[in-house]
This record gives structure tokens, C-alpha cells and sequence, in this order.
């Protein structure tokens, strides 16, 4: 609330702004994709969070700018530190998230993210675990890139939470093309652990108040191809989770160019 009432004229425009493109966003996909079936269309769907996140960049001021190669297909395994994530890596190239089963109850947002082909995922029930395992396959076999935060939450961004394991299953298959991703924010006008980070006990509408009285927002994105060859899922969550660390610890030891998202 401190933004909206620092930056009132900023935070009250962006919210105009988003609530716009989001009304846009929907009568784009009831327009285009209302008939399709859930199961059948997932590059459809990405296609339609694709270029709603794109213009979702202008509204929070989104910079990205990403080393490595853009994963096309596959499955992406990456860190989790906010709900502008999604923005992020949809805005990069079509995809398929999979997210807890919490989200599709959010106002606004989780409709969005059923209607984008989310696979949500319920943890504690085994049996709605397997069935998210079975859509992830759905996707993948369609020729999807398919997004997986396997720390299962959101974190500052200070260190990479352990990773769990029970949805790699689809990964840990030889023919599976698998890219380690690791996320990172920064803010000149504050602490991004504290303003794009969403986690500990932050509450959805306070935050998104916050991040639109920002002046600008930077996140970068690297990926890396897994060439190490695939384990059993258990050792492969281990195996990434070694990697995106790595991956983390050598950019803040040395950072890497990046290229900028137009």
C-alpha cells in the first residue's frame, strides 16, 4: 500500500493497464480457442499465453534478457521465486506450466492459468499426483515445452530450495529433451528479494500494488541444456538441483552476457 500511496498516479495506471489486457486476453481465447478441448491443444493454448504475456511486459515495465538457447520442447526444469515467472518464461517462448492445485482457485489469475492448459497438481493425493504426471506426458508427446518449479514453492531467491522429485517421472525418460533454467530479478528502486519475490507469508493483492509502483523490473533467464544423461527420478531432481546451483554460484562469481527480449 506504501506504493500506491508514494506512486498513486503509477500503481493506479498499470492496474487500468492490466485489468485491460487481461479483458483482451479473454475475449482473444473465447474468441480463438473456446472450443478446444483442454487435452488436445496445449501448443494452442501456450500460443495464446504467449502473446498475452508478451504484452503483459509493457505493463510492469518487464525487462528480460536470457543466455543460452531457447528451450523449444521438453521439459524445463527451473527455479521459483514469483508469480511474474510465468510472465517471464511464457513471454520467452510458448509453454505448458505445472503448478500446485492452489493456484486455480486465485481470483483472475487461476482462471487464467486453467484457461492456458496449467497442469495443477495435488501433492498430498496420490492419485490426482499421477494423473498431473499423465498430462505432463499429454503435453510433452503433443511437442509442448513444459515448465516444472520442482521446489514445489516460491523462494527470495537466495538459495535454490531442495527439489522434489515425484513429478520428474516424465523426465527421467532417455528420449526426453531436458533444460536446466535458473530465474533472477533485480529492481533499481528496491530489494527484489523483498518486491517481485513472492513468498513467506505475502498476500497477493499488497504485492501486486507494490511491483506496480516500481519503476522498472530486470530479470534475466539462463538456460542449459542436460546432457549429463537421465536417472531415475529421485537421483535426476538431486542431479538438476546440483546443476541450477552451479549455475547460480558462477554468475554471481562471474556474470555472463546476456541477450536482450525485445
Amino acid at each position: 500500500m506504501k506504493q500506491w500511496l508514494k506512486h498513486s498516479v503509477r500503481v493506479t495506471v498499470r492496474l487500468i493497464w492490466l485489468g485491460g489486457e487481461l479483458a483482451l486476453g479473454a475475449l482473444n481465447y473465447t474468441i480463438r480457442y473456446a472450443g478446444l478441448r483442454r487435452q488436445s491443444s496445449p501448443s494452442a493454448r501456450a500460443a495464446w499465453l504467449h502473446n498475452l504475456t508478451r504484452r503483459l511486459l509493457r505493463v510492469f515495465q518487464l525487462e528480460i534478457q536470457f543466455a543460452g538457447d531457447l528451450p523449444t520442447g521438453g521439459l524445463l526444469v527451473c527455479n521459483h521465486l514469483s508469480y511474474l515467472d510465468i510472465v517471464v518464461l511464457a513471454a520467452l517462448v510458448p509453454c505448458v506450466f505445472v503448478a500446485k492445485s492452489e493456484v486455480q482457485r486465485w481470483p483472475v489469475f487461476g482462471w487464467f492459468a486453467r484457461m492456458a492448459g496449467t497442469v495443477f497438481v495435488e501433492r498430498e493425493r496420490r492419485v490426482r499426483a499421477a494423473h498431473a504426471v499423465s498430462e505432463i506426458e499429454a503435453a510433452l508427446n503433443a511437442g509442448a515445452l513444459v515448465v516444472l518449479f520442482p521446489e514445489g514453492t516460491s523462494s527470495g531467491g537466495h538459495t535454490v530450495l531442495p527439489f522434489k522429485s515425484s513429478l520428474l517421472e516424465p523426465a527421467a525418460q532417455p528420449s526426453r529433451t531436458l533444460t536446466a533454467g535458473l530465474l533472477q530479478y533485480q529492481l533499481a528502486d528496491g530489494d527484489a528479494s523483498e518486491e517481485v519475490c513472492y513468498w513467506k507469508d505475502m498476500t497477493l493483492l499488497p504485492h501486486l500494488l507494490n511491483l506496480c509502483g516500481k519503476r522498472a523490473v530486470q530479470a534475466s533467464v539462463h538456460f542449459k541444456p542436460w546432457r549429463e544423461g537421465h536417472a531415475d527420478r529421485k537421483q535426476l531432481a538431486r542431479q538438476l538441483h546440483a546443476e541450477i546451483v552451479r549455475m547460480k554460484q558462477a554468475l554471481e562469481a562471474h556474470e555472463r552476457p546476456c541477450q536482450m527480449v525485445a
